[in-house]
């Protein structure tokens, strides 16, 4: 089951991904609410149903019930905020940017968690959703709150390899046997 399960599912072809999802799940200076937290957000993020079942299962067995909530609602939250953010910086007029948002974000005060590991889920859902304002925030509260560029980054690598392999699985089961 989890991690185990979905490097056996992985293609020959994605065998950097298989091993890759090996050392970030296992050499992390994350402690391990962080990296599991962030390895159940961006496989929510990451939209594989695989993959998503996979790591959540495991993830459980790691975080507390409020952690696990805390988590999916980082994922659920960032899922609305890249959107929005991500459009407000690439639309050529900037008085949008001006605007109240009034977009609900009460989770974000209170999320249940360390502030610090719910910013880093955010981070790493932003970073799979392509949200340069989202992921320019987020690392500066990180930052702001003594967390290291080493941990931001290990976050980044969880989120980057959880999102590689939700993507290469869900591809390969739709090729079709013969293929």
């Amino acid at each position: 089951m989890g991690v185990a399960r979905v490097r056996e599912q992985l293609p020959d072809y994605a065998k950097d991904i298989r091993l890759n999802l090996g050392s970030v799940t296992s050499q992390s200076q994350l402690n391990t609410q962080q990296l599991w937290g962030t390895v159940l957000a961006a496989a929510i993020a990451s939209r594989g149903a695989t993959v998503r079942a996979e790591l959540e299962a495991e993830a459980l067995e790691h975080l507390s019930p409020e952690a696990a909530t805390a988590a999916r609602t980082a994922a659920a939250l960032m899922a609305m905020n890249n959107v929005y953010y991500r459009t407000l910086h690439l639309l050529e007029d900037k008085e949008y940017s001006r605007l109240r948002a009034g977009l609900r974000m009460n989770a974000i005060a209170n999320p249940g968690v360390d502030k610090i590991d719910f910013e880093l889920w955010s981070l790493a859902v932003s970073a799979v959703n392509g949200c340069g304002m989202c992921l320019t925030a987020h690392e500066h509260e990180l930052r702001e709150r003594g967390v290291s560029r080493e941990v931001i980054q290990d976050a980044i690598r969880v989120a980057s390899v959880v999102h590689a392999a939700a993507v290469t699985i869900e591809a390969h089961e739709q090729v079709p046997a013969t293929a």
